[in-house]
């Protein structure tokens, strides 16, 4: 009985699962480096802006350190419910043990399956936003 109530609790924090409490926000952007101090347990997000109507693709490519930062899920909230008003693309974490992670996020914008920018605007506005993490 444990270990399926177990299995519940893990499934239902997966990728793509509906997280209502985003914890700390931190916001960041094409270009940016934002430093996050956090304490062991604390829930945090990693935020930027997205506009899928103006071709914005944000992926984070890699996992933190999972000792530092565990990965919960990715969400994304529209900034109303106009059609192309963007939103904001949300990464949930939870600090895990005290110690230092790197988190690089990826807008690609207007890019096709291979995410290479296909003109000049789209390379002005695709690039990294870094999030340096610290639990202590």
């Amino acid at each position: 009985m444990a270990v399926l109530l177990l299995v519940a609790l893990v499934a239902g924090c997966g990728a793509g699962s509906a997280v209502s409490d985003l914890g700390l926000i931190v916001h960041g952007g094409v270009g940016r480096t934002a430093d996050v101090r956090l304490t062991p347990g604390q829930r945090f997000s990693l935020a930027v802006d997205e506009d899928a109507s103006a071709g914005d693709s944000w992926l984070m490519p890699d996992l933190p350190d999972v000792m530092v930062a565990s990965f919960i899920s990715e969400e994304y909230r529209a900034a109303s419910e106009k059609p192309g008003a963007g939103g904001i693309r949300y990464f949930v974490f939870n600090a895990k043990r005290p110690g230092t992670t790197t988190v690089t996020i990826s807008n690609c914008r207007r890019c096709p399956a291979d995410r290479v920018p296909a003109d000049e605007q789209s390379r002005r506005a695709s690039g990294e936003a870094i999030f340096r993490i610290t639990v202590a």
